[in-house]
């Protein structure tokens, strides 16, 4: 019954949303832990763990809740069910684009789901970035964490901006995360 509940998880999730990965963590996020498959901090780590791995991220998310929760097949079932809505409707858009691609109201549609994707993308990045600055709630936290994560998020934009490649970014981030807490007050 597992792997049937996280194939329809995957697939409502898959199904309806649009904007790719980012956009889908909201949707994850309230399913898995309303459904108590896994709390916010697991789940941050696993969309930790996805970012830095090869691959499109919402399979990887998808991948890992499903093999965490119900081992290979439960990854499989996951896995489908948030890939199976876009092959599908990539395969009708495909047939139809040509006929469409014109219409005031695809257009329109279109125009309205981009404010709504980045909006999804925006409440992702404040939930999971409390989950990181604030693990325990604002009252529990102490400076040297709080101080040590914001230190690193704002040197990693920087050097996003600037242009140094992920993979160095990825490898800089962790190696910070590595000495500030072996330097971490006891």
């Amino acid at each position: 019954m597992l792997y049937l509940e996280l194939f329809l998880t995957f697939f409502k999730i898959g199904l309806f949303t649009i904007g790719g990965g980012y956009a889908m963590l909201p949707l994850i996020q309230a399913d898995v832990q309303a459904k108590g498959w896994m709390t916010a901090e697991e789940l941050v780590n696993f969309i930790a763990v996805s970012e830095s791995t090869p691959g499109p991220f919402a399979v990887n998310v998808s991948t890992y809740v499903g093999a965490e929760l119900a081992g290979l097949p439960g990854a499989f079932c996951a896995t489908l069910g948030v890939v199976l809505p876009s092959f599908l409707i990539i395969l009708l858009v495909a047939r139809f684009y040509a006929a469409f691609r014109s219409s005031a109201i695809v257009s329109g549609a279109m125009g309205g789901l981009r404010p709504a994707v980045i909006g999804m993308i925006g409440a992702a990045v404040v939930s999971v970035g409390q989950t990181v600055f604030l693990p325990e709630g604002l009252a529990a936290v102490t400076a040297y964490p709080l101080v040590c994560s914001l230190a690193i998020f704002a040197l990693m934009a920087v050097l996003t901006h600037k242009k140094l490649h992920p993979i160095v970014i990825i490898l800089l981030s962790a190696l910070l995360g590595i000495v500030t807490g072996y330097l971490q007050p006891a």
